[in-house]
């Protein structure tokens, strides 16, 4: 049976639990089994039986389409990579300039509010935002990030 069992699923372990599977089924129905005429074909018409209903169970349905079903989505690594990168320059700056350029382009807040955010004339605020934004750029790191959609 383990044999046969093989040929049918193709693969050992799943041979060993349709022969298990079928003896099992054999045993529980052992009455009708040794009434049979043949009680070996029996036995293997069960363990038959059982591998059409297990391939029966696996089959995968398949629909044709003329769309893909899953977008694929463009590589964002460049994107991590250059966040980081920035990230890092951010962290160089001093904490007021760090404050004044964070609230102002990365919060996009107005001059006014940072000003009465940070506690500070808007004067003061347009200074700091302007020279972290003027060491930002002299970064040799900073420098070699390209913004979305320019080319050089």
């Amino acid at each position: 049976m383990l044999r046969t069992a093989y040929l049918l699923t193709g693969h050992h372990h799943d041979a060993e639990d349709l022969v298990q599977v079928a003896l099992a089924k054999s045993y529980a129905q052992w009455h009708r089994v040794a009434q049979a005429n043949d009680p070996d074909a029996y036995a293997w018409r069960i363990m038959i039986n059982a591998h059409r209903d297990r391939v029966r169970g696996l089959r995968v349905f398949e629909w044709l389409t003329t769309r893909f079903p899953e977008r694929s989505d463009r590589d964002r690594t460049e994107q991590v990579l250059a966040r980081d990168v920035l990230a890092h320059a951010l962290r160089r700056l001093p904490a007021r300039q760090r404050a004044a350029v964070v609230l102002r382009y990365v919060e996009d807040r107005t001059e006014t509010e940072v000003a009465t955010l940070l506690g500070v004339r808007l004067g003061t605020v347009r200074s700091r935002a302007a020279r972290g934004l003027e060491k930002l750029r002299a970064d040799p790191a900073v420098r070699v990030l390209r913004p979305e959609g320019s080319r050089r």
